[in-house]
């Protein structure tokens, strides 16, 4: 089972300590792991940092993994050329460190994740011609088409409609359940962590402040804390949580 720990990580912009000191328990496969914190917090540092696209102190540790990539990051802005369609990008993602030769199982896999997404209508339009939110599909997509064992997804439901948000993380927790994989997710909406993710990790002002099972991080001293919010945490039907706004 492929795990992730942090040690000590910490990031620097122009000589601006962005992240620093970040150290969390070790992370699992299989699990659904929400990154929660205020605008400007560091997540999306945090992300770039796990995925080797900054330097900086500290270690990430990533053990059994069986793949030589195993790591995909979804950013905020998928970075597709505009004038690809979208069967060429999530194509293209497939290829990343890889010999050009496109193999038929390469097509089949564009196939299948698109399937899974349930954007292959979409495949002969240009990323550029797509609203924001088919853009963060496509994004997923050519995360998805990597097939990593760990996944960081920075805010990917943030352009899209309550259906299609519920749908991408009931989608991605079954994926998590299924495959081993360990996903880790940027998400402003603590209701959909309570909700889809097994443990939370929460990153304020460049240091964690948080860390652990849902329930026991996302509490109403943590919500006051980080957020300014004063909520609390119910139980309801099937036992799922929810959070109550005082």
């Amino acid at each position: 089972m492929v795990t992730l720990r942090l040690e000590g990580v910490g990031a620097s912009y122009g000589g601006r300590e962005v992240l620093s000191g970040i150290s969390t328990p070790v992370l699992e496969g299989g699990q659904v792991v929400a990154l929660l914190g205020p605008n400007a917090a560091g997540k999306s540092t945090l992300f770039r940092r796990i995925f080797g696209l900054l330097r900086g102190p500290g270690e990430v540790r990533i053990e059994g993994a069986t793949v030589p990539r195993p790591v995909a990051y979804m950013p905020q802005d998928n970075g597709a050329r505009p004038v690809l369609t979208v069967y060429e990008a999530v194509l293209l993602a497939r290829m990343q460190g890889r010999r050009l030769k496109v193999d038929p199982e390469d097509h089949a896999e564009v196939e299948r994740v698109m399937g899974l997404l349930s954007i292959g209508h979409l495949r002969a339009r240009n990323v550029g011609d797509l609203s924001g939110g088919q853009r963060q599909m496509v994004g997923a997509a050519q995360a998805l088409v990597q097939n990593p064992q760990i996944l960081l997804m920075d805010e990917p439901t943030s352009a899209l409609d309550l259906s299609r948000q519920i749908g991408l993380l009931t989608l991605l927790r079954r994926l998590a359940r299924e495959q081993g994989l360990l996903i880790v997710v940027a998400i402003h909406d603590l209701g959909h962590a309570l909700r889809f993710a097994d443990a939370c990790l929460v990153i304020e002002g460049g240091r964690l402040a948080a860390s652990g099972p849902t329930s026991e991080v996302i509490t109403p001293e943590m919500l006051r804390r980080v957020f300014d919010v004063d909520a609390r945490v119910e139980e309801c039907s099937r036992g799922r949580l929810q959070l109550i706004v005082d």
